[in-house]
Order: C-alpha cells, then structure tokens, then sequence
C-alpha cells in the first residue's frame, strides 16, 4: 500500500528498509584494499536494492502471500457465518452492522498488485520516488497479481462478499487502475468499488492520505469481514507516524492479526521508513541512512 500522499511526502517514497552494512575486520586478516577502479566505477549504495531483489525473487514471498490469503479462506466461513463480526476500528464503525452486506477491504499496491518493476526502473535510473514515472507505470497496467489474492478473493465474490479497493493512488489513476485489476482477475463489478485518493466521503474530513473516511464510507453500507495491506494505515488510523505511535495504533486490535486483519509483507517502501528519520524526506538520503542505521539493534 501506498500509505502518504506526495504532498507531504511520506508516500511511493519505494526505499528499501536494508542500510549499509559495516563489516569489521579479523585482527589476523590483512588491511583493506585500497579502492580500485572497479569499485570507484560501481554505481552508489541504493537501500532499495536488496529489499527490491528479494520481493521479486525470493520464492518466500509467494509462499508468505499464499499462507495469508489461505489463513484467510479458511476464516472466511466463521466470519460470513457470524452476523456481528466487524473489522473496522471502533473509530470507522459509525453505526450498527445489523442487516448490512458483507465486504472485503483490501489495500492494491504490494497487497493485491505488483509494482516492483517501478522500483526496479528508479534503481537502475539511480533516481528515488517521482510521481511522473510512477503515472507512468501505472498507465502501462502491468502490474501483476500477487500470489494467492486473486484465488481468494474470487473465492469471496462468488459468496456474496463485495471487495473493496482501497488505495492512495490519485483518482486521476483510477481508469488505468480498475482496468489493471480486473485484467489481472480481481472481482471489481463496479468502478465505485475502487476508492482512491481524492475520494469525498459526505461527513468526514479527510486527514492527508489517511483512509478513515473511506473505511467509514465501506462501512455504512457493509459489514466488513476482513481488511488486507501492506501498511498500518490500511488498517487503522495512526494519529503519529513514529515507531511508538504506530505500535500504539494497533495496540488494541492485536488479536484480529491473522483473524480479521491480514498483513502483507513490504520492504521496499511504506511509512515505516519516515518514521525512523522525522517523517523529513528533505533530508539529505545520508542522513536518511544514518537514522535508519542508529535505528538497528545490535543486540549489544
């Protein structure tokens, strides 16, 4: 998911959560080599490329996909079965469930769809985040689905359940979006199941790119059995984008993980990385690392 909007610059920042590594030196070992032509020649240390190559080749990732969309499916029945059961946060749930129809939440960038290309293209143009390249590689709709997402959540339609997109694209990328999703196979009857950024919701202010107001929006017309993302705030509001306030967002809900809250993993980029360094993205990327760095625990 992509959580922060460009305005403020805490979101489709696609920086990996890997810092440089220091790796000390064996007393009995020789000195360091001084530095070679090769190595002056190599391209700068990028924090998105380990956590980019693992999203894109590690066979674990599809495995961790299809372990929670299958933990999912086999919750689904419990869930359609019990009449009360609700995955909004208190704060989103403005009325009763009674009688409502049933829903899915899901969040679409690293929980439904794949863009790792797009960071892959930033790493090899040795660039960071620009909302450019990024409407561009949307308009290309080649993101592909994740393991496991499209399975399930077909699997939920066909029982009456209606899956909601919830994403913080801009809703000028919403045409290219829904048609991305549904030549993918994702179960989307209805453009209006789509709600991106930009969406009014009558009643409720919208805070950045939180996703209350859309949640409370689900809400008044269905009960919602599961939400999906990538991102705490896919799931609840975080009134503070630091380490403890995170933690403190779902510290109340930590029994609906892997019952009625489902998490995807994504180390490339996500709101965890501002939190580390002030939430400043205009800070010079080494001072950027510098905080991720002094974030690590070495145990020591």
């Amino acid at each position: 998911m992509r959580n922060v909007v460009l305005a403020t610059a805490l979101s489709f920042a696609l920086v990996g959560c890997v810092s440089t590594r220091i790796h000390g030196t064996p007393p009995s070992a020789a000195p360091a080599p001084t530095t070679t032509p090769a190595a002056q020649d190599a391209p700068p240390a990028d924090d998105m490329l380990n956590a980019t190559v693992w999203y894109q080749t590690a066979l674990e990732r599809d495995l961790v996909y299809r372990t929670v969309y299958r933990a999912a499916a086999q919750r689904l029945p419990a869930a359609l079965a019990d009449k009360t059961w609700d995955a909004l946060p208190k704060e989103d749930r403005t009325g009763s469930v009674k009688g409502l129809k049933p829903a899915i939440i899901v969040d679409v960038d690293e929980t439904v769809l794949d863009n790792a290309p797009s960071t892959v293209r930033a790493i090899r143009e040795q660039r960071e985040f620009n909302e450019a390249a990024w409407g561009q590689w949307v308009s290309e709709r080649k993101a592909k689905p994740l393991a496991g997402s499209v399975e399930f959540l077909d699997a939920a339609a066909k029982q009456g359940v209606t899956v909601f997109y919830i994403t913080n694209r801009d809703a000028s990328l919403a045409a290219d979006t829904i048609a991305n999703l549904r030549s993918a196979g994702f179960p989307v009857a209805k453009d209006t199941q789509v709600l991106g950024l930009g969406t009014v919701v009558d009643g409720c202010e919208q805070e950045g790119s939180e996703k209350s107001c859309r949640r409370q929006l689900v809400g008044r017309t269905h009960r919602v059995l599961m939400q999906f993302g990538d991102q705490v705030g896919d799931f609840v509001q975080v009134q503070a984008n630091t380490p403890e306030g995170r933690a403190a967002a779902v510290a109340p809900y930590t029994a609906w993980i892997g019952e009625r809250w489902f998490v995807l993993p994504n180390p490339m980029y996500g709101s965890w990385e501002p939190a580390l360094f002030d939430n400043n993205w205009r800070q010079p990327q080494g001072a950027r690392r510098a905080a991720k760095e002094a974030a690590l625990d070495d145990a020591r």
